[in-house]
């Protein structure tokens, strides 16, 4: 008797390890190489942690909305993905995303989650995309070459004048450093970092309602001038007047650029890939003073038709976990929901307090 027991036990295992495999599901997931840093070490943890899987494929910036776009169509799209947020209400109206607006509500914490990105995740008052990761847009500086030029390392411009001329005194330093860096050829990097020049000044780019376009405004051709004028006095290297965002981070990151408009996500790469530069951050202001932000990221969207939403909601749900919140923060996002940011934030950098607070008042 003891003996059929004990085999009834063993087999009784078994079928629950059999079970349990059977029930678990590995998805596929896609992230923009923004995301380079942090999300692998997410699906990491998760996987770790969870009988299901996210399969993980890193695609380059420049390359992902057509490659997904072309994926959707031809039915060979990943389950999932982390996608610039601005692009959601498109791929939505294409028919390509799945409505998640019951699961999103069923939330408890939704009611916490970035309002921006739960904006643009909407589509005819359906909810199509959740925020996954958050980026205001900052202004950074090498604090070396600014010791080397004689400038305080510890403060930061707050006026574009006060921008130029601490650009041309780290470029007075000669050889290969310049004072100043932006991707000339990237339409998304100056989204993110140009227009806050603009709203900081009492600026606009579109109509309240986004029909219109507010171009051509004094605040605006004071930007484009100020800009120009870097260019014109050679503060900006040559380079970046083809640059299509290949060098948006990498060109402040080899340490001979004084100063650049980027992301918080740079916080967590220079942390953990260049640790040795030393840096500062700050808003991006405006012409005399004030500053704004950019508030952008990615929202997750799931693929329509996908037969895995078990596993992408068990991999969401760990995303909003506390856990997940500050990995997240740790290697580059600021955290999305609002009732835990500071506690994922708070024995990391305080450098990220800034970027979080220009996530707060950022515009999309």
């Amino acid at each position: 008797m003891k003996r059929l027991m004990q085999r009834l036990a063993g087999g009784m295992a078994l079928l629950a390890l059999t079970v349990s495999a059977a029930s678990a599901e590995t998805f596929t997931l896609w992230v923009r190489s923004d995301g380079s840093n942090f999300m692998p070490r997410i699906v990491e943890a998760f996987n770790k942690s969870h009988e299901d899987k996210a399969e993980l494929q890193i695609v380059p910036v420049a390359e992902l909305v057509q490659k997904y776009a072309t994926a959707a169509a031809g039915g060979q799209a990943p389950d999932a993905l982390s996608l610039d947020l601005i692009y959601t209400p498109s791929f939505a109206a294409a028919g390509q995303l799945e409505d998640i607006t019951d699961w999103a509500k069923s939330l408890p914490y939704f009611d916490k989650l970035s309002p921006a990105h739960v904006k643009t995740g909407t589509y005819n008052g359906r909810i199509y995309g959740l925020p996954y990761s958050a980026d205001s847009s900052v202004l950074i500086w090498n604090k070396k070459l600014f010791r080397q030029a004689g400038l305080d390392p510890e403060k930061g411009p707050t006026t574009w004048a006060e921008i130029e001329a601490a650009a041309e005194k780290v470029a007075a330093l000669g050889g290969d450093i310049k004072g100043f860096y932006f991707s000339g050829a990237c339409g998304g990097c100056n989204i993110f970092t140009f227009t806050p020049l603009i709203w900081a000044s009492g600026g606009d780019i579109l109509t309240e309602d986004g029909g219109k376009a507010t171009l051509d405004t004094p605040q605006m051709r004071d930007a484009i001038a100020f800009y120009r004028d870097m260019v014109k006095k050679g503060l900006v290297p040559e380079g970046a007047r083809t640059d299509t965002g290949s060098n948006f981070f990498a060109a402040f990151a080899r340490g001979n650029i004084g100063l650049a408009p980027s992301g918080a996500f740079a916080i967590g790469a220079l942390n953990t890939q260049f640790p040795d530069i030393d840096y500062g951050v700050t808003f991006l202001p405006g012409k005399t003073g004030g500053w704004s932000s950019f508030a952008g990221g990615d929202n997750f969207v799931v693929t329509r038709g996908t037969t895995k939403l078990k596993a992408i909601k068990a991999f969401l749900d760990f995303s909003y976990s506390l856990e997940g919140q500050t990995l997240l923060a740790r290697y580059g996002s600021l955290p999305v929901r609002g009732d835990i940011s500071d506690q994922a934030l708070k024995d990391l950098d305080p450098r990220y307090k800034i970027a979080a607070e220009a996530m707060a008042k950022g515009r999309t």
